[in-house]
């Protein structure tokens, strides 16, 4: 039994340089002159042999699924961390009322303590045989501040993707949900650099109608778009807008971000809701729930694509078939990685220049995820520490 002793998540921030706020008030986008700071946390798991997991969130590391975590932390201590599958069972339960996502990184950090306490990595875990994975440049949304702030500017950014190397190539539009610039963006990109990457977009739920979302899939069937994803306002919850949807354009579909687990996902790919599944290791319950989804897709004959970027999703990655892309983002012409926590003392890197010739990203092989954590840079910009052990219970 490896008896979990120990639970730690470590709060701390980071500045981010030229990042702002929408005029929505939500989206991040670039802002010159204007500093962010920006807050995540890591979460580490300690078990009675002296075996230690860690985990640093990326699009997940906001208060609101910290708030998750450490509502379940207290019930990790006692338990063998080698249960993963019941423990994924009973926190789903446990957070059946506040959509899941707490439940995913507390999962990831279990692998890494397997393959750790193992001393192999999650990848060889999995049954990864892909050593480096084919990745796509998701660029941050738009912005009216001179960075991604129209079409010629959204194009000028692919070209620089394009020629550092990337496979792929997918824009966000703009919070405002102008169907005409969103448009005018997919023709350019099309007519520029069609055939040469395959493209996607993401509108976010920003689009406003249903006839602004058909718009925008028929231009994406006129420039052959890859896919399309999260068009509308329903914010990737209904089923029958987007089997609508799907009736009426010949661009594939990439919705379910928004749904979690693999019992929703399946209700999708019944309705006929969507084409490509997605998931994410984060957002899906861990490591556990991504690789049940993606086995879901695989018995329907889908690929599944992963949401975001990590360690975790490069590790599941490494061992599902039926899918196309690594998402490496959210990136901009002027603006860094900014989801992306800098606490890596290992070269690991989701940054814009970590595409490798080829268009490829490698698949850590170290023990566990396969990273080291900079734990220097943590504690000096640790902002709150929350402990739990024995008598916390």
């Amino acid at each position: 039994m490896a008896k979990i002793v120990g639970v730690e998540a470590t709060e701390f921030s980071y500045p981010v340089a030229d990042l702002g706020i929408d005029a929505e008030g939500f989206a991040r986008v670039y802002a010159p002159g204007t500093t962010t700071v920006m807050t995540n946390w890591i979460i580490a798991i300690e078990t009675e042999d002296g075996a230690r997991g860690e985990y640093a969130a990326q699009m997940a590391g906001k208060k609101v699924n910290l708030a998750q975590v450490l509502r379940l932390a207290p019930n990790l201590i006692g338990r063998d961390a080698d249960h993963r599958e019941l423990i994924y069972d009973d926190f789903k339960r446990a957070l059946q009322a506040v959509a899941h996502v707490g439940v995913g990184p507390i999962d990831i950090c279990l692998w890494d303590l397997l393959g750790k306490r193992l001393n192999v990595s999650v990848s060889t875990l999995l049954g990864g045989y892909r050593t480096r994975l084919p990745v796509y440049a998701s660029a941050m949304h738009g912005d009216r501040n001179g960075g991604l702030s129209g079409p010629e500017r959204v194009l000028a950014f692919a070209e620089q993707c394009a020629a550092l190397g990337y496979r792929g190539f997918k824009f966000r539009g703009w919070s405002d949900g102008d169907a005409k610039e969103t448009i005018a963006t997919i023709r350019a990109l099309g007519g520029a650099l069609g055939g040469k990457l395959d493209l996607m977009i993401d509108p976010g739920g920003d689009l406003r109608t249903f006839a602004d979302a058909l718009r925008v899939g028929r231009a994406c069937d006129e420039m052959e778009f890859f896919w399309y994803e999260d068009p509308l306002r329903d914010c990737g919850t209904s089923q029958a807008v987007h089997r609508k949807l799907r009736q009426m354009i010949r661009t594939p579909l990439l919705i379910t971000e928004h749904v979690r687990g693999v019992e929703p996902k399946a209700d999708w790919i019944v309705a006929e809701a969507t084409d490509f599944v997605r998931a994410d290791p984060e957002f899906d319950l861990g490591i556990t729930g991504a690789m049940k989804i993606a086995h879901l897709s695989e018995a329907f004959g889908l690929d599944v694509e992963l949401h975001g970027c990590g360690p975790a999703h490069r590790a599941c990655m490494s061992a599902i078939r039926n899918t196309n892309y690594y998402e490496l983002g959210l990136v901009g012409p002027t603006v860094g990685n900014f989801i992306s926590p800098p606490v890596y003392a290992c070269g690991y890197s989701d940054a814009l220049d970590a595409v490798q010739p080829g268009g490829y990203v490698p698949v850590p092989t170290g023990p566990g995820l396969g990273v080291v954590y900079d734990w220097e840079f943590i504690r000096k910009n640790t902002t709150a520490v929350h402990r739990f052990s024995k008598q916390d219970k």
